[in-house]
């Protein structure tokens, strides 16, 4: 059984205080995106991770897929997993590509051994691999706060717009940019802000990561600077980087930003 997990990007990020458990509370929303991994899952004798295409640091067997199997095992009476993982999402880019991953295959063990969890249930197990990892069990825009692990539906729709990613040959350690970044409650919630048109986000709707990750990576500051003289109505860094995203209101073909970078068009 197969499945394509997809990423996403955030309009917004707050970070607005550490918490006494080492964690922050933020605000952001998720946005899902057209950019796709593949995951399979076939029965075999021992459970398994194989990776192929982009690269992942670390052992696969340690993959956060194969955890995923783990936490349902430790609760259902099923088989074995070989878990196959086509990488196609950007590793390190902010773009919750091994979150999605580890929510599918919550997603297809639930449908393959026909195990009826309801959608609290699989967020349950998602919450405890990762932040972000439960927003991808429905899929669908959600303003995030606490821990970025809580939501309420978020009405938004970028369909009408032509939207373009960027991902610069670097590698932003999650854990490195939050330890530079500085928590600030924001004069206005994000709650309110995204609802207002796209055209008034610029300077609005901010990514308080941007300040640290720019300083050490000014190539990223760059890519959202030639992003905006492209033409872009709104553009930001995703998540805590290093990819950037931006809305177009037509079509467009970057060729100078694809030299140094890989280039997502109509995500």
């Amino acid at each position: 059984m197969i499945s394509f997990p997809n990423a996403k990007i955030n309009l917004g990020l707050n970070i607005t205080e550490k918490r006494a458990d080492g964690y922050h509370n933020l605000e952001t929303v998720f946005y899902p995106i057209n950019i796709k991994d593949a995951v399979e899952i076939t029965d075999a004798e021992t459970v398994s991770c194989k990776i192929h295409g982009i690269d992942i640091p670390g052992d696969a067997n340690d993959n956060l897929c194969v955890k995923a199997y783990h936490l349902i095992k430790n609760d259902f009476d099923i088989p074995a997993q070989e878990i196959n993982l086509l990488k196609n999402i950007p590793v390190g880019a902010g773009l919750g590509g091994g979150s999605a991953d580890c929510a599918f295959v919550i997603k297809l063990i639930n449908e393959k051994f026909g195990l009826k969890m309801p959608v609290s249930q699989m967020e349950a197990y998602a919450r405890q691999l990762g932040a972000d990892c439960a927003f991808f069990i429905e899929n669908k825009p959600v303003y995030a706060f606490n821990k970025g692990d809580e939501f309420e539906k978020c009405e938004i729709d970028l369909s009408a717009w032509f939207k373009v990613l960027v991902k610069p040959p670097v590698h932003v350690s999650t854990a490195d940019a939050y330890a530079l970044v500085k928590p600030q409650k924001p004069l206005q919630s994000l709650k309110e802000i995204i609802h207002l048109p796209p055209t008034t986000w610029k300077n609005k709707v901010i990514n308080d990561f941007e300040s640290s990750v720019f300083a050490k990576y000014p190539q990223i500051r760059q890519i959202k600077t030639s992003l905006y003289d492209a033409g872009a109505t709104f553009a930001l860094m995703s998540g805590s980087g290093s990819s950037v995203f931006a809305i177009f209101p037509d079509a467009v073909k970057l060729p100078e930003l694809e030299q140094d970078n890989v280039v997502f068009y109509d995500i």
